[in-house]
């Protein structure tokens, strides 16, 4: 099958996944055939970002308008279009900040946002009929390999349109954990980073002071504490939560952590499942104790969940998504508000394996990442006015307003994170920035990326997390047992 049929192929796949017309699970096996990993299509993510008003000077540089106004003279009047998942990012650009651009730029931009499978949907469309119909491409982390040469490396376009460069743009100030674990495939940038969902730790600190407790420094102490907790105050309250509904893609997330925690890995360097080997079966053994200090209805829960058993004030405190915890000091959303405090996970029991000691490009880490890029499409018969739009969108000073306003968002750019505009929404209140320090440190120091082969999402979403549902439902006689069944269906997937 040629190149050109295989993207027929796969956009017809992806068509009929969203048209009802296959199941999730066949969409699942068959997507990996054509390299398209797809961890969260179809999963019902719902992401707590929000748009709101915050304080400082929140306006538009004046140089960075004025430079659009100038180098978009020739392309007053073009329409762009870009079809985006939910994320804060994208929210906060298509409510509060595409205005400024398309009043200095004279150009228009339409923005779709929709699930992601429908984003991956126009996208499989898009380059299969290379109509050009969207000039910007959202890219998940898991379509970077199959899209590569669909889109415009950033550096490319830099140095072959320097007529269009932004002045002090600065693609070097991207984090570099950020270009190499989302914006990479092969030698090629895949665009740049755009969005970073990662696992921090977050608790709450009235309950902790009154336990005499601080943010746990290893894995075992945050067991610990978190059975005192539920002893102590359940069943009003939890000590811990999470996100394992059975056969979900979060409750593979889950897992991944307590796994590269304990020096564990999906993948060993030869390419088979070690999940169940000695350090798996140990992360196995302390998920089943923490499990137990959990709310009952933990097993039913995704990331929405489990974000909303700590917002009513079920759980004290969980290891997962960032982006929660401006949303929990949100006074009218949340009964927690003020009440929370951000940390770094709590150091790994043994030594992470390397990327040497694991298969599929793995990088073990107990911060779990799930980011996104945002690149010019190869299809688009505006690449140049929406190469200045990119430029635009995901410059220094757009960040900047994307993250005070965009319900205090990860930024992708290291210089966001110490701009005094940042650190005045340091405080408590909706759209805080206090936790992004951590957020930070989070990338840096403790990132874990999924492994990058084609069948990554039929194991991400099916084959690991529905056996991991049916061992916490006690349909398994021990860990070992269900890490064995997980380790002989992974294997013969992956060996086809």
């Amino acid at each position: 099958m040629n190149d050109s049929d295989r993207k027929i192929y796969r956009a017809k796949l992806v068509d009929d996944f969203v048209q009802g017309r296959i199941s999730r699970r066949a969409f699942l096996r068959n997507a990996g055939m054509f390299g398209l990993g797809a961890a969260a299509l179809g999963s019902g993510m719902v992401r707590p970002s929000r748009v709101m008003a915050a304080g400082g000077d929140l306006t538009p540089s004046k140089d960075v308008l004025d430079w659009v106004r100038e180098v978009s003279k020739p392309f007053a009047g073009t329409t762009l279009r870009l079809a985006t998942e939910s994320t804060p990012p994208s929210n906060a650009i298509n409510s509060q900040l595409k205005q400024f651009f398309e009043e200095a730029s004279g150009m228009k931009v339409e923005i779709e946002v929709l699930p992601l499978e429908q984003v991956l949907q126009k996208l499989t469309l898009d380059i299969a009929s290379q109509l050009g119909t969207y000039d910007l491409y959202y890219i998940d982390q898991s379509w970077a390999a199959s899209v590569s040469r669909d889109v415009f490396d950033p550096r490319e376009q830099i140095a072959d349109k320097p007529d269009l460069a932004m002045p002090d743009y600065n693609i070097d100030d991207f984090l570099p954990a950020l270009v190499d674990g989302i914006s990479k495939y092969e030698d090629r940038w895949v665009g740049v980073p755009y969005d970073i969902p990662i696992f921090i730790m977050q608790y709450r600190k009235d309950i902790y002071d009154k336990m005499g407790f601080k943010a746990p420094e290893t894995l075992e102490e945050y067991y610990e504490q978190a059975k005192a907790i539920t002893d102590e105050m359940g069943p009003d309250m939890y000590g811990a939560t999470g996100q394992m509904k059975s056969g979900h893609y979060s409750l593979e997330c889950d897992w991944t952590a307590w796994l590269w925690g304990h020096g564990g890995s999906i993948f060993n360097a030869d390419g088979k499942f070690s999940g169940n080997d000695e350090r798996g079966l140990e992360a196995m053994e302390y998920w089943t104790r923490l499990y137990k200090t959990m709310p009952p209805g933990v097993n039913g829960w995704t990331w929405d969940g489990q974000g909303q058993s700590v917002a009513q004030g079920v759980a004290a405190s969980m290891m997962s998504w960032g982006e929660f915890f401006p949303y929990f000091d949100d006074p009218s959303a949340t009964k927690v508000s003020g009440l929370m405090e951000a940390a770094r996970c709590p150091k790994p029991k043994h030594a992470l394996r390397t990327v040497n000691e694991t298969g599929f490009g793995e990088i073990p880490g107990v911060g779990h990442q799930g980011g996104s890029s945002l690149a010019v499409s190869r299809n688009s018969k505006n690449p140049d006015a929406a190469w200045i739009f990119m430029q635009w969108a995901t410059c220094y000073d757009t960040q900047v307003l994307i993250t005070a306003l965009g319900g205090g968002t990860g930024p992708t750019r290291e210089s966001v994170y110490d701009d005094e505009r940042i650190k005045a929404n340091a405080r408590v209140g909706a759209g805080t920035t206090r936790h992004l320090d951590v957020v930070r440190e989070t990338i840096a120091k403790d990132m874990g990326s999924e492994p990058d082969l084609p069948q990554w999402a039929e194991l991400s979403n099916d084959t690991i997390p529905v056996r991991l549902g049916k061992y916490f439902a006690g349909d398994y006689g021990s860990a070992k047992e269900a890490m064995d069944d997980i380790a002989q269906a992974v294997d013969k997937i992956v060996q086809g």
